[in-house]
Order: C-alpha cells, then sequence, then structure tokens
C-alpha cells in the first residue's frame, strides 16, 4: 500500500471519528445563524438546569456548569445527531448521587473526585462499546423495563429534592425509607421554603403549558412566544434569586441559598485511579452507561426521523463516552444527552454540531463572568426545577399497552418499577433484565407447533385448528415455530412422538421449518435420536422449506445421513407431493 492509500485510509477513520471534519469545510452562514440562536436559547435553558441536576447529583452547582461545557463541545465535534444536547440529565443526576452517597460524605472533596471518577468509567465503557460495535448490549434493557426504571426514578428524584422543597431533613437510601421520614417529620416544614417552592412551582409549569398560548392570543408571534416560555425557567430563578436577595430572606426567613459560587474553570481536574475505587464504582458505572446512552440514542434517533436524517449507534457511543471522558477532567460527572434541550435546539433551528459548541461558549461566559449573580439563588427554586422536569418522565402508556398486548412485558415493568423503589436503582434495573430473560427462555422453551393440512383446491397449507383443510392420515406436516435449542427441543420431541402414537396410519413426518433460523447442537442431537425413533416405528422423517443457511450447516450432520437427501424439500407441497407420489408407484 503506498503513502497515499495509508494517507486516504487514516483521512476516512479520522472524518469517521470526528464527523465535524466532514461537514465543517462546508459549513454556511445560514447555518451559523441558526446554530447561534439555538445555541443562545439552550444556553438559557441549561445554566439553570445544569446547576439544579448538580444539586441532585449531591454536587455544588458549579459542577452543573462544569459538566456544561467541554462534554458539549466534544459531542459537538464528534455526535452524529444535529440537535442532541448533552449536559446533565435528571436520571442520570440521581444515579451519580445514589451511586457516590454510600461512599463519601455530600459536599467533601471525596464525593467530587468520586463523582469524577465515575464519569471517566462510564466514558471509557462507552468508547470501549463504541469501538467494539457493542451497541446491541444495550437490547437486554426492554422497553416495559426501561420504562418501570424511568417511572420509579422520576419519583426516587421528587423523594430526593423534598428536602430542598420543604426545608426539612429526609434521611433514607431509597424512596420507600425517604417516604416514611417524610411521614415521621412532616410537622417539621419550614413554611417560608415552602411558600418560595410552591411560587417557584407554579410559574414555572405555567411558562412550561401556558405561557406559549396566552402570549399568541395577546398578538406575540408563536415563534417568539415559544422562546419566552422556554426561558421561563431562567426568568423564575432570576425572580426568586432577586427576592431572596432583596427582601434578605436568607436571613430574615431562614431560605437555604447556594452560597457563593466560584468564579473561572477549575482547571484540570483528577479522577481517583487507585484500583480498589474503581471496582467499587464499575457496576454503577456500568449501568450509567447503558442507561445513559438508551435515553440519549432515542433522542437522537426520534429527532433524526422528521428530518429523515441518519443516526450511528456505535459512533453515537464513542462521542457519550468522549463527552464522558471531557466531564471528568474539567469539574462536571457523567453526561447524556436530554430530550427537553434537544427537542428545544432541534425546534430553535439547530443545523449542525455547532449548536452544541456555542452552547457551551455561553455556559462558559456564565462561569467566567455570571456566577456571582446566583449567590442568592435558592434551593427550594432549583428543587422546583427538578420537579418539573421529572414530572414529563412519568407516563402509564407503556404500561397500558403491556396489559393489553403482553403479560409478561407488565410483570417485568412492575418488577423493575417496585425494585426500584425498595432496593434501589442497579438492583431495580437488573431484577427487571432478569425478569425479562426469565420470561424469555420461558417463552421460547415451549415452541409453537401447528399441525398443518392442505387448503382444498389449492398448493396453501395451513394450521388445521384455523382452517379447513384435507388432511392425508399417513403424513403428519409439523411446522415449528420456534428456534431449536437446548431449551426446547426436547419438548419439540415429545409433541411429535405424542401426536405420532396417536396415528395408527402414519409413514410420513414432515417438519416445515420456515420459520427455524437457528439449531444449536443439542437440538440437532435431539432431532437425531427423533429421526432414529421413528425410523424404528416405520415412520420417515422429512425437512420442508428450511432456509438456505440452514441446510448449509446441516449438511455433513449425521441427521442428513439418517434423513437422506431425496427427503429435503424445497415446499411443504413439494414434500406432500413426493410422498403422496411414491406411494403411488408402490402400489402399481
Amino acid at each position: 500500500m503506498n503513502n497515499r492509500d495509508s494517507s486516504s485510509r487514516w483521512t476516512r477513520h479520522l472524518k469517521r471519528l470526528v464527523p465535524a471534519l466532514e461537514w465543517l469545510p462546508s459549513y454556511t452562514r445560514e447555518q451559523l445563524t441558526g446554530d447561534l440562536i439555538a445555541g443562545i436559547i439552550v444556553a438559557v435553558m441549561l445554566v439553570p438546569q445544569g446547576m439544579a441536576y448538580a444539586m441532585l447529583a449531591g454536587l455544588p452547582p458549579q459542577a452543573g456548569l462544569y459538566a456544561s461545557i467541554v462534554p458539549l463541545v466534544i459531542y459537538g465535534l464528534m455526535g452524529t445527531s444535529r440537535p442532541l444536547s448533552v449536559a446533565p440529565v435528571a436520571i442520570i443526576s440521581l444515579m451519580t448521587a445514589t451511586t457516590i452517597a454510600p461512599l463519601a460524605e455530600e459536599g467533601s472533596a471525596d464525593y467530587l473526585t468520586l463523582a469524577l471518577t465515575l464519569a471517566l468509567l462510564s466514558g471509557l465503557i462507552q468508547v470501549g462499546m463504541g469501538f467494539m460495535r457493542a451497541g446491541i448490549l444495550v437490547a437486554f434493557l426492554s422497553h416495559p423495563v426501561l420504562s418501570g426504571f424511568i417511572n420509579a426514578a422520576a419519583l426516587v428524584i421528587m423523594a430526593s429534592q423534598a428536602r430542598h422543597f420543604l426545608g426539612v431533613d429526609i434521611p433514607g437510601d431509597t424512596f420507600v425509607e425517604q417516604a416514611w421520614s417524610l411521614v415521621q417529620n412532616i410537622a417539621d416544614l419550614h413554611v417560608p421554603t415552602v411558600l418560595l417552592g410552591l411560587i417557584s412551582l407554579m410559574i414555572l409549569l405555567y411558562f412550561k403549558s401556558y405561557a406559549t398560548p396566552h402570549l399568541t392570543a395577546a398578538g406575540i408571534s408563536r415563534g417568539i412566544a415559544g422562546h419566552i416560555a422556554r426561558a421561563g425557567t431562567l426568568f423564575t430563578v432570576a425572580g426568586a434569586t432577586l427576592a431572596v436577595w432583596i427582601f434578605g430572606l436568607d436571613r430574615n426567613a431562614s431560605i437555604a441559598i447556594t452560597g457563593e459560587i466560584p468564579s473561572g474553570l477549575p482547571g484540570l481536574t483528577m479522577p481517583d485511579l487507585g484500583p480498589d475505587v474503581l471496582l467499587q464504582l464499575l457496576p454503577s458505572a456500568f449501568v450509567i452507561s447503558l442507561v445513559g446512552f438508551m435515553e440519549s440514542v432515542s433522542v437522537a434517533k426520534t429527532l433524526a426521523s422528521r428530518k429523515r436524517e441518519k443516526i450511528e449507534p456505535d459512533q453515537e457511543l464513542v462521542a457519550l463516552g468522549a463527552a464522558n471522558l471531557g466531564a471528568a477532567f474539567s469539574g462536571g460527572f457523567p453526561v447524556t444527552g436530554g430530550l427537553s434541550r434537544s427537542v428545544v435546539n432541534d425546534s430553535a433551528g439547530a443545523r449542525s454540531g455547532m449548536a452544541s459548541i456555542f452552547t457551551g461558549a455561553i455556559v462558559l461566559l456564565t462561569v467566567l463572568v455570571l456566577t456571582p449573580l446566583f449567590t442568592y439563588l435558592p434551593r427550594a427554586t432549583l428543587a422546583a426545577v427538578v420537579l418539573v422536569a421529572v414530572l414529563g418522565l412519568l407516563e402509564t402508556r407503556t404500561l397500558r399497552r403491556a396489559l393489553a398486548y403482553n403479560r409478561p412485558d407488565v410483570v417485568a415493568l412492575l418488577v423493575t418499577f417496585i425494585t426500584v423503589l425498595v432496593m434501589g436503582i442497579e438492583i431495580g434495573i437488573a431484577a427487571g433484565v432478569v425478569t425479562s430473560i426469565v420470561f424469555f427462555l420461558w417463552h421460547t422453551s415451549q415452541p409453537h407447533t401447528a399441525e398443518l393440512g392442505r387448503i382444498p383446491g389449492t398448493g396453501i397449507f395451513r394450521n388445521v385448528r384455523r382452517h379447513s383443510t384435507d388432511v392425508d392420515p399417513a403424513i403428519l406436516i409439523i411446522r415449528v415455530d420456534e428456534n431449536l435449542y437446548f431449551a426446547n427441543a426436547n419438548r419439540l420431541e415429545q409433541t411429535i412422538l405424542d401426536a405420532v402414537a396417536q396415528r395408527d396410519e402414519l409413514s410420513n413426518l414432515v417438519l416445515v421449518g420456515s420459520a427455524i433460523n437457528s439449531i444449536d447442537t443439542s437440538a440437532l442431537e435431539t432431532l437425531e435420536e427423533l429421526a432414529i425413533r421413528l425410523q424404528l416405528a416405520g415412520v420417515h422423517t422429512h425437512l420442508a422449506a428450511f432456509k438456505g443457511p440452514i441446510l448449509d450447516r446441516l449438511q455433513h450432520t449425521h441427521l442428513m445421513q439418517l434423513i437422506g437427501s431425496h427427503r429435503i424439500h424445497l415446499t411443504t407441497a413439494d414434500a406432500v407431493n413426493a410422498i403422496q407420489q411414491a406411494r403411488s408407484s408402490s402400489d402399481e
């Protein structure tokens, strides 16, 4: 290979790794305008959200701002989704808190270091999965399991914010423990904090649900009204901060505030690379990696489908992993793509990853210049920001659909939901995954089979229990509607032997394999034993409608020697016709 070919190959690899190298050379002024507007609007949302999610993670508010700079820039350069906004989100922030809280005191230097380490591990896992093209692993998180987890996590998040929203200490590691603590301490509610929290909550809900139609009715264009509504979080935070400062509510009413937020960047931060710490955090980091990618890629695919754009899941893993690595070394904590910000980014006109880069730049400006303005920001208002954000996570649609369509999915959803509330996030997700796998094994271990008969006057064969068919008493036609493996092969064998025992005139079995995509070694041995037993009983075994790749693998097995190539048929009709012709020839 010459130098030019080698250089071209590395250029292609580099562009695949950093998609921005593909679109930046052709970047236009029109794209710049859309990206800049979108970047500003998302930054207005992200600044208060970032601080609120940092508090949810048990970290100081500035950590949420730090996690909203470098990760956004990295994803903007490496991601394949144009509007996806990668920064702190509620669920990942909660998982960060539940992972670190048992290991270090909240607010301590060790706590922050563990958050950095968790981001590092999550990033390494995601990058590794991306390079290994292992995005398929998220398939183990079925939608019902994910729905049960998200709904339970929303309740856990609400419970975790109750202490800031109500001004009362609510100890406990799980939702059940915190709920019971709240009941016991309900008399200790701090009334000024509750009032400020409720006012903030109502204003946030107004901006979320009613501001746009009211402003539109007042004659403001829908586009401008939408932008004002999206800035509602910032308006609420600014108003609450101003009220605390003007009326001295932190002194006169003991309202808890964030306090002084340091200006400037934290510099290069270092995670803890000690083997004991890494082993402690690794299981949670793996779950955070999967859940974060699942949430992110779901949002990215949904938004891409609207514009008929393409998402590369494995590259998304690499980009998300790189963003988390960026967070680990810039004072942040684990991040992923968020739904609400990404939708706003898309609707505000984001045309490329530059929108995320502009958002990160504006957050950087905030950290450098504007953090003194947040000194009197009440924690109750930040808790209200989190509560409004997670209200959108609660949904019953998946449960209702599962109830109407597939009851085992209902069980998996409820097991996940209840276990997360009672025992915690990681155990809850594991319980849901295990439940789904158990139901899958149970279902596939009982393969559906159907006896087929010919529909009169045609060459079509269908289930004798569903259609009026002609059945030749000397031919038993069994269609297998499942892949064959160690867990279901014996069940199939017994089904066939029971059917054969009931047919005295039977001389031929036709096994229809149109729905079989794989046969493992255990199932192959069972089929060989079945063919021998039927042969001893005077019954010939035929294979019909098996797929080419299956027949290729069976070609040199003992099963093919037992059956013989003349009993391998392209279709069910071919098998029946061949049997009947052979019988007619022998009668003559």
